[in-house]
């Protein structure tokens, strides 16, 4: 794609990787067969390249972002399947990433945006609030009928009929390994996860601790930054994932660190990405050892060496989380561990498409997110499973809102298989 940015323009990083990125496009289209909002409105400016027209129009004329831009920037789920499809290499994710930053400079929302996205993005990254605010959503919920928004009809719905107590196993601490130490490891426990699921962090400690990890929760460690960054709030998200780097490295420095065990995908994918965000700051260095160091869990279980078990007999439907398969191109890792644990492992069709969650996206756009739930449930159903595993838990909480299978965090039924507890979702 031919570009014409100025001098000027190009002097700022942000522009500049923006035009790389731009010119490896060759508009082949590749991209909207894989896209779920083209599936889902079939309008070209739902799709990647469309989008990336609107891009290139507002960052080349260096104009504020307008209404129809941000609609279309705002229907995008950062699913990344594009990126999985696009055979010139488009990496659609920094592209997307910067016109978000652009949108939030420059554009100013109707105030009920402005409020529920300031409300979302100063509640969820903090465990404690957001266990306040889903206590508060669940009385409110019988009166959601009442609310004229969708968006706040879909934020009452989110909470869960069971909120766990609270874990002591997220607060700081280091955990020994059990037998030989094979691994020092730190792990990421998240921040709605330890609100929403707290067995997932607990399952993980137990799982990691058996096959020989030394499991370490670092202090000073909190949200990765994902949810805010998507957001284009750079500076909420870039606060969060500095307060990680120097955490982890402060760990990594005082006893060293052979990995960075994250179990929710979505956060893995931004962690992986700390490298290219701090590029230009000085914590440059350190935030690409971070990167460097972030693994997945089925990554690190997969070079541990989980042992091999016996026949479970019992059916699981794996759901390919969008971060992982697309943005951190993990495909088989999961499938493999589950086979390997004793479980028939069966896929749904369209396995490439997005359950509609994608972080705040089911709550700021409900109406396409249940149209791409109601496809998820349908294809993972259709496999009659007896319960349904994924590696994020955006996705759990979305596909379990939609079906009366059982759906858990693929490390439960794993910590299970090595002699952990029976997942309670089961």
């Amino acid at each position: 794609m031919q570009t014409n940015f100025t001098p000027e323009q190009l002097a700022d990083p942000g522009i500049a990787r923006a035009n790389q990125i731009l010119r490896s496009c060759v508009h082949c289209g590749f991209c909207t067969a894989t896209c779920p909002t083209y599936q889902v409105l079939g309008d070209e400016l739902d799709s990647p390249r469309g989008r990336i027209y609107l891009i290139k129009d507002m960052l080349e004329a260096g104009r504020p972002a307008d209404e129809k831009t941000v609609k279309h920037l705002d229907r995008c789920l950062s699913c990344l399947a594009c990126m999985t499809t696009c055979p010139s290499g488009v990496h659609y994710m920094h592209l997307i990433d910067h016109a978000r930053a652009h949108v939030e400079k420059t554009y100013r929302r109707p105030l009920v945006d402005r409020l529920l996205r300031a409300v979302l993005a100063r509640v969820i990254p903090y465990p404690g609030r957001f266990r306040l605010a889903l206590l508060g959503a669940k009385a409110a919920r019988p009166f959601a009928r009442f609310l004229p928004d969708a968006r706040l009809r879909a934020m009452l719905a989110m909470a869960p009929k069971h909120i766990p107590p609270v874990s002591r196993n997220d607060d700081p601490q280091v955990f020994a390994a059990q037998g030989e130490r094979r691994m020092r490891v730190a792990l990421l426990t998240g921040c709605a996860q330890k609100a929403l699921n707290t067995d997932i962090n607990d399952a993980t400690i137990r799982l990691l601790r058996r096959l020989g990890c030394e499991v370490v929760v670092a202090r000073g460690q909190g949200c990765c930054g994902a949810l805010t960054h998507h957001m284009g709030k750079e500076g909420l998200a870039h606060a969060s994932a500095a307060a990680n780097i120097r955490a982890w490295m402060a760990e990594r420095r005082a006893g060293g660190l052979d990995a960075i065990v994250i179990n929710t995908s979505g956060c893995g994918t931004t962690v992986k990405d700390y490298g290219h965000m701090f590029r230009n700051e000085p914590l440059a260095d350190d935030a690409a050892t971070v990167s460097g160091l972030a693994k997945d869990i089925s990554e690190v279980l997969a070079t541990l060496g989980l042992p091999e078990g016996a026949p479970k007999g019992l059916r699981v439907a794996y759901h390919a989380a969008c971060s992982l398969q697309h943005g951190q191109q993990i495909r088989s890792a999961p499938k493999d561990l589950l086979k390997r644990a004793g479980f028939d492992v069966v896929e749904p069709a369209d396995s490439h498409l997005c359950c509609g969650s994608a972080g705040t996206y089911n709550l700021l756009q409900p109406g396409i997110s249940s149209d791409l739930k109601r496809r998820k449930v349908a294809t993972l159903e259709a496999k009659a499973p007896q319960v349904i595993a994924a590696g994020n838990i955006g996705c759990m909480m979305q596909i379990g809102s939609g079906t009366g299978i059982p759906v858990v965090h693929t490390v439960e039924l794993l910590d299970w298989a090595t002699g952990g507890p029976r997942p309670r979702t089961l």
